[in-house]
């Protein structure tokens, strides 16, 4: 007779994952968001909800040891992403006012504050999952 039983959070936190674990599939879902994206040519909404909703489920991932991973995580991940974009398709990060002349590093850091409210919700998302995976460990 086979067990119907409800998994006790000690059985779901077996299948957590390492903080190299979160870091490489947040890697790969930011490149699937950025595929995706790119469809159109350019970095849109696809990217912003993408990467949001990547930085706020990455804690929930993790093993607690590796919380401060995924809290420094969303800085990190929008610079890479958004430099791997800047390196390889440069046209696809559109700023207001920004120069067509401007590099691959002017692109990048345009990027990344055009979409600082994007990194702000997504750290404060983050940190709120910390916060709560904390205070859930300690009742």
């Amino acid at each position: 007779m086979s067990s119907t039983a409800a998994r006790t959070p000690v059985a779901f936190s077996r299948r957590d994952l390492s903080a190299r674990g979160v870091v490489v599939l947040a890697g790969l879902a930011m490149a699937a968001v950025i595929i995706l994206d790119l469809l159109d040519g350019r970095l849109g909404l696809v990217f912003s909800l993408g990467f949001v909703l990547v930085v706020a489920t990455a804690p929930l991932s993790v093993v607690d040891g590796s919380l401060f991973t995924t809290a420094v995580l969303p800085p990190v991940l929008l610079v890479v992403t958004l430099g791997v974009v800047a390196i390889v398709a440069q046209q696809a990060i559109q700023v207001d006012g920004l120069p067509d002349s401007a590099g691959a590093m002017g692109t990048l850091m345009g990027g990344v504050i055009d979409r600082g409210v994007v990194l702000l919700v997504g750290e404060a998302l983050a940190l709120l999952a910390i916060g709560l995976r904390l205070s859930a460990r300690v009742r």
